[in-house]
């Protein structure tokens, strides 16, 4: 956080050259967001090449390792390959609705990089309402993915799309139950802040994640439908739908539906760390700040950076371990059925959380 004088002399300093102030507002907004744009990237980039490295792994291969160093650049260049690519358009879909598509499945998922802390000040938007603001952005991918299948005036786009909705429909429930039994309940606060600051007493053993077991598993498994990843991938199930939604796409359209389903997987998973598992308080309570030496600040200063880089790889850490698992489970399990799917969600995960949510809410009420 900068001092509230150096950002008064660096107005100074931009005004002087004739800028106003809301110039420099500006000037600050498109920094934030240049620099949420390249975390993310970075992100997806370790995440795609865990996990081709993980699933060479499994299947006894060696996995990317020419490009870059052991191929931690693959995915850039398939990103770069898939830029280069002509733009088709099918002749009798609808363009508007197939170039709406991908912008309307992409953008809310980096908006929800808008409210997540890595550390209690490194948050860009601390909203009261974060995780509800989360949810309701989830909401309108699924829109996305059905108007991409209709747009593209394909039975098989058309059918994955329609997976994709019920999918949603299906699973968005369980998971806003399930936040619900942690953010009012338990934390009294829907703020991803307070959520975390309430697991901050006693280390792991006050994570929600003693308290709210089965909540965790419900999110886990309505995180993984959500982000459409084995064995709940039925919208573009290939031995059945070709590419689903996908088939028509191609070149740089093709590569925004890669960029949403990454780190809407890594958003599921940061959401994990700071539900269920303290955010970014190290599992055995610890901080610079306990050291007193009141007669250097500069050691000071050098503790609160500390403090904030290793709160930033706690979060970070935990956010990969749960990734971890998820790539496990990709290249473990089978992909189910799409009448088990929705029997999952509706006759299991559904009823587990809403009775998970009122013992929750009948404890509380007993312990006032």
């Amino acid at each position: 956080m900068l001092d509230i004088n150096l950002e008064k002399q660096i107005l100074h300093y931009f005004c002087t050259f004739a800028f106003s102030n809301e110039l420099f507002d500006v000037i600050q907004i498109l920094f934030l967001i240049s620099t949420l744009i390249l975390g993310i990237t970075i992100g997806v980039s370790v995440i795609v090449w865990l996990e081709r490295k993980v699933s060479a792994a499994i299947q006894q291969r060696i996995g990317p390792e020419y490009a870059g160093p052991s191929g931690i650049i693959q995915a850039l260049a398939d990103g770069t390959k898939l830029f280069l690519k002509e733009n088709i358009v099918p002749s009798q879909g609808d363009s508007n609705l197939f170039n709406i598509g991908p912008v309307l499945v992409i953008v809310p998922v980096f908006s929800s990089y808008l409210i997540i802390p890595f550390d209690h000040n490194i948050i860009l938007a601390n909203l009261g309402i974060g995780v509800l603001f989360w949810i309701a952005i989830s909401s309108i991918v699924p829109l996305g993915l059905l108007m991409a299948g209709y747009g593209s005036n394909n039975k098989y786009s058309f059918l994955g799309g329609s997976r994709a909705a019920a999918q949603s429909i299906s699973y968005e429930i369980p998971l806003a139950l399930s936040v619900l039994s942690v953010a009012p309940q338990l934390s009294n606060s829907l703020s991803t802040i307070d959520i975390i600051e309430a697991q901050s007493k006693y280390g792991f053993w006050s994570w929600n994640l003693w308290r709210q077991p089965i909540g965790f598993i419900v999110f886990s498994i309505s995180s993984l439908a959500e982000c459409e990843r084995l064995p709940f991938d039925l919208p573009e199930a290939e031995e059945e739908l070709v590419a689903g939604y996908q088939t028509e796409y191609s070149g740089i359209k093709f590569a925004l539906f890669y960029p949403a389903s990454y780190p809407n997987l890594l958003v599921s998973s940061l959401f994990v760390t700071i539900l269920y598992l303290g955010g970014w308080y190290f599992p055995i309570p610890f901080s610079f700040d306990s050291i007193n030496v009141e007669w250097n600040p500069i050691i000071d200063e050098v503790s609160s950076v500390i403090n904030i880089i290793m709160g930033m790889s706690i979060t970070i850490a935990k956010a990969y371990s749960f990734l971890f698992i998820c790539i496990m489970t990709r290249w473990t399990l089978p992909r189910i059925r799409i009448d088990q799917l929705l029997n999952l969600g509706w006759k299991f995960l559904l009823p587990i959380a809403l009775g998970n949510l009122l013992l929750t809410a009948s404890l509380q009420i007993i312990s006032l």
